[in-house]
């Protein structure tokens, strides 16, 4: 089982960006199961969301504590929650930046990081960076290939909608891609 823990800020679209994760996931023959972790929280308050795939039933329940994968929507979380907690060595970390981060990644961890705002803004005309973000991910770990994300995109959204938040999508995908 694989597990994917997503930081970002209330209105982000973190609990949407585990919703697609875990649809590309099912898409791709997985078992998956996204869930967030939030209370009353306000917009721009931290929040987590969490998905877990695998080739098995998925009986866990809890909380991901142990990742192999985390995204970080916002890099400004760094200064405020540890980001890391917890990751499993060999993981990646995908962290939305146009600089790099201040802050030191535990060793064994793989940082990737993209200008998922600039991309969103590009092509979305927004500051809405949770698909570039898919994008990068699926590019980063191969756990989801681009055309079940895709299909998931197509999925959630409709007509333009779908093809910007694609289009974005596969710009990062094509960033991390030719990155690696």
């Amino acid at each position: 089982m694989k597990e994917l823990r997503i930081h970002g800020r209330g209105g982000q679209g973190s609990v949407t960006a585990a919703e697609l994760i875990a649809v590309a996931a099912f898409e791709s023959g997985e078992n998956a199961m996204a869930f967030p972790a939030f209370g009353v929280e306000r917009r721009g308050a931290p929040v987590q969301a969490f998905v877990r795939f695998s080739n098995d039933k998925i009986r866990l329940r809890s909380q991901v504590y142990e990742p192999d994968y985390i995204i970080v929507q916002d890099s400004t979380l760094i200064k405020d929650v540890n980001v890391f907690h917890g990751m499993k060595s060999g993981g990646i970390a995908i962290v939305n930046t146009e600089k790099g981060i201040d802050a030191e990644v535990p060793a064994g961890i793989r940082l990737i990081t993209i200008d998922a705002t600039r991309i969103a803004l590009d092509t979305l005309g927004m500051p809405i960076t949770n698909t570039a973000l898919l994008g990068a991910f699926a590019a980063a770990s191969g756990e989801i290939t681009f055309e079940a994300l895709k299909n998931a995109l197509r999925h959630r959204f409709k007509g333009e909608i779908a093809d910007k938040n694609i289009q974005a999508a596969k710009r990062a995908y094509d960033l991390v891609r030719g990155g690696s």
